[in-house]
């Protein structure tokens, strides 16, 4: 096992072993299987030993990704286990639409299990090695028991198409080595050599199937990085690497220290706050640089605030010593926070590009929104009404819209007209009574628009349609970041609304989003800021890297478990290093969540960061500071359940009508309540009051779940 440090050359650690092993030690290429996780990281290794070996001379070599390989393997011996050598792999979508069938058959709603939930429970099993009757055994809540039927229903769906997901190309080479060993044999026989990178990387099904080929000869070759293990979210293993001298008593284990990437500083900074983690190995990086200059602390009151700081700085760098827009790149916990800092590059006309995501403006849930708010104002505009007519899901097809379309043409009306008098048109029932519910919330939400605020208008659009709860209620990664993307929507009305009293109209609004959305990012340029999510950020270096929303809850991220948060702290130990010569940490004291300006408490990370080496915009150490002032984010265990107050800033406006609503009366932990998404369920505790108040609960089919009180709908049961 190679542990490799950040920035300590770990590609290269590979391609020369294989290299050495051809050339020098004369193996065959084809007794060597090399393991990656992307295409593009597989065809840089082979790029890498052709240019060593010279061309050609690779011929016979296995490099490829997991997915890649174990396809090819299957080609060959698949039907030894009932399917044919010609079988379809199906993605994402094929996977979504039999999934599907799966539920129609069933009779399981979309409704009560969104679909999206269903699919990412089954690839969690699969991926964890996980079969349908171990599943079902297992399942412990509502989503799961369904999942599980479900699971059983689509795995025979598959066989019967000759189908593989991709989740299949990993756990059905296990299947064939069960029941053909001979087959696991002759592939150990070989594959006498084999490699793998990015091992903190792996799920329990790779590691199976490594381990497994690797049996015969115990001559397994992982590299990877402990401390740069963040992908449990999508099935990846920690202990696959932590484990490795348990499942390999014999191994011999080297760390690569020497970081050629990062100043002096900027390691140390980083040792220092991975050192807290408890599951790793212990290892701390040694620059092959000099020192190089202290970390930046901006403190900023809101998070325009912060944006603007750095805007500044950046400006600043690059008149004073000369960078460019190319060097610099700002990072965030979560894709949400990209809206202001786009906000404010594309106003201080600094060029910058979104890697990883698109956007925030040209985000789908965000374009769908706004094409509500667009079609209140106008209900002349077809294009926005056929984008929101079924969104969410009302089941109006479009063999229905065609219908529609017809009859308005029919009666010389526009399709909206039309819409509104579909009981004329002999429609069925079904399709009548969802275009007449789809009309009341249009009709609503235009006369609260004519004398409401743009969040008046928008927060009644969540409210009415639910589309923020029917994401949460998914409950996926993705889901739950559109949904972040939202409550940002919703925060940006606000703080619109806040600061144009007397001329914040919902037209001013969505110009203001129209000009936004058509700003030309990188300006026919490759010369930009580069803005990022952490995660999109592994394996890519800067000059200049900017951390930003360092607070607790934000960074890290609502972490309630341990496990949870040291991948946090290896989270931000992935950011620091991505830096060669300086680093800005940055933290709000108030940011807008769902559409309310919330206090925030720095980041515990920034307390962890030896503050010798951590200095105020104005050059002055935080070891320098008065004692009070040097507690940076150093908070006790006791603080890290702690959930920030609702608070309107001194210098904000005064918040809108809907302050003054009053809490729901009767709730009280306790209490059962009914809600029309999440069904029956207990109220565990109830927090604020007025528009601010939240109310946790436990739902008898979905779980736990903590819901702002004037958007819930709930029903107090007697």
């Amino acid at each position: 096992m190679v542990l490799a440090g950040a920035g300590s050359g770990k590609t290269r650690v590979i391609t020369y072993r294989i290299a050495y092993l051809i050339r020098n030690e004369g193996v065959d290429p084809q007794n060597i299987l090399a393991l990656t996780f992307t295409n593009k990281a597989a065809g840089e290794m082979r790029h890498r030993v052709d240019t060593l070996l010279h061309q050609g001379s690779s011929r016979g070599l296995w490099i490829g990704t997991f997915h890649s390989v174990f396809a090819r393997l299957l080609r060959n011996y698949i039907d030894l286990i009932g399917y044919d050598r010609n079988f379809s792999i199906f993605d994402s979508d094929d996977s979504k639409s039999l999934i599907r069938q799966s539920m129609t058959e069933l009779n399981i709603s979309v409704d009560a299990v969104p679909l999206n939930t269903v699919q990412g429970l089954i690839s969690r099993a699969k991926n964890s090695f996980i079969l349908p009757a171990e599943f079902h055994r297992n399942a412990a809540d509502y989503n799961q028991q369904k999942a599980s039927q479900i699971y059983e229903l689509y795995a025979r769906k598959l066989k019967e198409n000759n189908a593989l997901d991709f989740d299949d190309l990993l756990i059905k080479p296990l299947e064939l080595f069960s029941v053909r060993p001979e087959i696991l044999s002759e592939l150990q026989d070989s594959f006498r050599y084999i490699m793998i990178d990015e091992y903190q990387d792996t799920n329990r099904a790779q590691y199976l199937v490594a381990k497994m080929l690797g049996a015969r000869h115990r001559n397994i070759f992982v590299v990877g990085d402990d401390a740069q293990s963040i992908y449990s979210w999508r099935g990846a293993d920690i202990s696959n690497i932590l484990n490795f001298q348990d499942d390999y008593h014999d191994a011999l284990t080297f760390k690569l220290v020497e970081n050629y990437r990062s100043t002096g500083t900027i390691l140390k900074a980083a040792n220092s706050v991975i050192s807290r983690n408890q599951r790793q190995i212990k290892k701390e990086l040694i620059s092959h640089r000099n020192e190089g200059e202290p970390l930046t602390l901006i403190e900023a009151y809101n998070e325009r605030n912060e944006a603007e700081k750095i805007g500044e700085h950046i400006r600043r760098m690059r008149l004073k010593q000369e960078y460019e827009y190319r060097s610099f790149a700002i990072f965030y916990r979560t894709n949400a926070q990209s809206r202001v800092l786009e906000d404010v590059m594309r106003q201080s006309k600094i060029p910058y590009k979104i890697f990883g995501s698109v956007s925030f403006y040209k985000r789908k849930e965000i374009k769908d929104a706004v094409a509500y708010l667009r079609f209140i104002l106008n209900e002349r505009d077809g294009e926005s009404l056929l984008r929101i007519i079924n969104f969410p899901p009302r089941k109006i097809g479009d063999v229905s819209i065609g219908k529609l379309k017809e009859f308005a043409e029919e009666k010389g009306a526009s399709l909206y007209e039309a819409i509104q008098r579909a009981d004329e048109g002999g429609f069925q029932a079904r399709l009548v009574n969802a275009l007449t519910s789809f009309c009341t919330v249009i009709e609503a939400l235009k006369e609260l628009a004519q004398n409401g605020t743009v969040y008046e208008v928008l927060n009644e659009l969540f409210s009415l349609t639910s589309i923020p709860l029917l994401l949460q209620a998914e409950n996926t990664p993705e889901s739950l970041a559109r949904h972040e993307n939202l409550q940002e929507l919703l925060s940006m009305a606000r703080d619109f609304s806040d600061h144009n009293p007397d001329n914040g109209t919902l037209g001013d609004f969505l110009e203001n989003i129209s000009l936004a959305s058509d700003y030309e990012e990188t300006q026919d340029s490759d010369n930009y800021v580069s803005l990022m999510t952490v995660h999109a950020a592994k394996g890519l270096e800067f000059p200049v890297v900017f951390v930003t929303g360092l607070e607790e809850r934000l960074f890290p991220l609502h972490c309630y478990e341990p496990e949870e948060l040291e991948e946090e702290r290896r989270l931000f130990y992935v950011a620091v290093t991505r830096a060669q010569e300086k680093i800005f940490l940055s933290w709000a004291q108030s940011r807008y969540q769902y559409g309310q300006p919330h206090y925030c408490l720095k980041s515990m990370f920034i307390g962890e960061i030896d503050a010798t080496i951590v200095e105020t915009e104005s050059g002055v150490l935080l070891s320098d500071r008065p004692e009070k002032a040097k507690q940076v984010g150093g908070l006790s265990s006791s603080s890290r359940g702690y959930q920030p107050k609702t608070v309107t800033p001194s210098s904000a406006p005064a918040a809108s009508a809907d302050q003054s609503k009053p809490s729901k009366p009767g709730l009280r932990a306790g209490t059962m309540v009914h809600h029309a998404l999440f069904g029956p369920g207990t109220v565990l505790d109830v927090q604020g009051s007025g528009s601010k108040q939240k109310v946790r609960i436990t739902f008898r089919n979905m779980g736990e779940k903590t819901l702002m009180v004037q958007y819930a709908n709930l029903k107090i049961q007697s």
